[in-house]
């Protein structure tokens, strides 16, 4: 069973996209669209966090919305114009990098956010139907627990799984990477999972 793809593309090329992909990564769409729509700034908001679920504790649902759909959004063109540009290599490359871009963007002094919607967008970009089953396990999670972060780490754990089982193996190794940083990224919010102190979706407080 292959976990990767086959590497082809050239050094230069990959390289090339990994900056790239980073760089379109790091644009910390949270940030820009609450100050833009007057509603300060976001990491002196809630838990401080540049994602969608700390843009909705303004009360601005729109914001939030395109929040989530940019943060997708960057993921998912990274993956897209890397395949096309140069290969299915750069493509899953330029995943981990947009990814590792939303976490550590170099316009925030590399404090980025969780990357939830970023990890969903690269999902459907790479496979659109595990993304579409990813989706649908954070959505359905969200619908009984009404907590964020459940919902992610929910999403996170089973892509891999999601991923053997629909014989697109050579992606498992990324999906595994990406969820263990999900994970890491979620460590507070494990902790107030066990002490029971994690607020539901759409609180104004930290998260």
């Amino acid at each position: 069973m292959i976990f990767l793809p086959d590497i082809t593309s050239a050094p230069l090329a990959l390289a090339l996209t990994a900056a790239l992909a980073y760089l379109l990564g790091s644009i910390p769409f949270g940030v820009v669209i609450t100050r833009m729509m007057g509603l300060g700034d976001l990491r002196q908001i809630g838990s401080g966090n540049i994602g969608a679920t700390n843009v909705l504790r303004t009360g601005n649902k729109p914001a939030a919305a395109a929040t989530l759909i940019l943060d997708a959004a960057k993921g998912g063109i990274a993956v897209l114009i890397a395949r096309a540009m140069v290969g299915e290599d750069a493509a899953q490359l330029a995943a981990l990098a947009s990814f590792l871009g939303h976490l550590f963007p170099v316009w925030l002094g590399f404090k980025g956010g969780k990357g939830v919607a970023t990890f969903l967008g690269i999902l459907l970009a790479l496979f659109w139907p595990v993304g579409l089953m990813a989706c649908a396990t954070w959505a359905v999670t969200a619908a009984i627990s009404r907590i964020s972060s459940v919902s992610a780490l929910a999403a996170s754990a089973l892509t891999p799984g999601f991923l053997a089982f629909a014989d697109y193996t050579d992606a498992v190794l990324l999906t595994l990477l990406l969820a263990a940083l999900v994970w890491i990224r979620h460590a507070a919010n494990i902790r107030r999972l066990r002490a029971g102190t994690e607020p539901k979706i759409g609180k104004k407080k930290a998260a």
